[in-house]
């Protein structure tokens, strides 16, 4: 059924800090402190103890800012969809580890002492608009098979056809540059290097990477402006799948602090770090910029679906930022304001 309710609590000041806990094996005797976590671990903290249960504290920190209310736009007894809003991180990453929507999900659950529901995609920290959560193991599953499903028929015969798979998402952004054609589809591959501050590496335009397929239609040209409003839809995706492929068309996010011309980081040999450490959480933060870095306009607009246990088509909507609204869309909200 359609909602519209909000729920959200403040974060305290500091989160409650983390704990690491690892068992050595009889496998690993022999081995120095360093070697065992650097077998296991890329960076890890030095600790031994044959047979005991190694514990590290981190203290807790204060987490950079970030927003704590969500609104929800759909729920039943099965899944959840949020609005999520742009700065905040869907799961626990790097310096946001409570800071997160889910988080706010588990801290709901708990005031209603029920189950909290979870994620069933990702949207990046700077992206704003639907995020797919499940209440339930089955409906986890097949939603998750649905954004599986979709993304490895990339490629194939079905290319030609994006009805196809049962969940669809589509995007608005605000692109840079002035976008000549009314429509492109991109089927560029997206694969991984090495990015400093990044630990699994960066995902970027690359021709060994996995397939993926963006089909972009211009909806407004400004000229004076130098950007483009453009609509992008995708049957599921890759990481920053809507970044890498408007930035490898030539035209990336206006805004994009990460993604240069040609689904490229703008800097890709850059491994300098800033010996200065941040007073949220005492890392050493990469002088460049990384993922979860904000600053761009990207809004998953619309997902429609197939629900997953009644098989019905569901189309779910997030309200329109404004700077992503074409002047008849904001002018028509606007009255429709005026006469509530």
């Amino acid at each position: 059924m359609a909602c519209r309710r909000k729920f959200g609590i403040p974060w305290p000041e500091c989160n409650d800090g983390l704990s690491y806990d690892d068992v050595v094996r009889t496998s690993d005797s022999g081995l120095t402190l360093i070697e065992f976590y650097s077998t296991k671990y890329k960076s890890s903290a030095p600790l031994q103890g044959v047979g005991s249960k190694l514990v590290y504290h981190r203290l807790p920190w204060k987490e950079p800012d970030a927003p704590h209310m969500i609104e929800v736009l759909y729920e039943d007894d099965d899944m959840i969809a949020l609005n999520k809003p742009s700065g905040l991180q869907v799961l626990p990453g790097g310096l946001f580890q409570q800071r997160t929507v889910l988080t706010q999900l588990q801290w709901e659950a708990n005031l209603h002492k029920k189950p909290h529901p979870v994620p069933v995609h990702r949207l990046g920290r700077g992206t704003s608009g639907i995020l797919l959560c499940a209440k339930t193991k089955l409906a986890r599953a097949r939603l998750a098979s649905y954004f599986a499903d979709g993304t490895s028929h990339i490629g194939g015969k079905r290319d030609t056809n994006q009805e196809i798979g049962k969940i669809a998402k589509i995007y608005r952004g605000l692109a840079s540059g002035v976008v000549e054609n009314d429509q492109v589809t991109i089927n560029q591959s997206i694969g991984v290097v090495k990015y400093p501050g990044v630990a699994k590496g960066l995902y970027v335009a690359s021709q060994s990477g996995k397939p993926a397929l963006s089909v972009v239609s211009i909806l407004e040209r400004n000229v004076q402006e130098n950007s483009t409003l453009v609509q992008v839809k995708i049957q599921s995706g890759r990481p920053h799948q809507i970044r890498i492929h408007l930035s490898f068309m030539g035209h990336p996010l206006l805004g994009d602090p990460l993604y240069g011309v040609g689904g490229q980081p703008k800097c890709l040999d850059c491994d300098s770090i800033d010996e200065s450490f941040a007073e949220d959480g005492g890392y050493q933060r990469p002088t460049k910029a990384v993922p979860g870095d904000c600053g761009y306009n990207l809004h998953a607009h619309k997902l429609v679906l197939s629900h997953p246990l009644t098989n019905e088509i569901i189309e779910i909507n997030a309200p329109l930022p404004s700077v992503l609204q074409t002047p008849e869309e904001a002018k028509e909200i606007a009255t429709m304001e005026q006469s509530a």
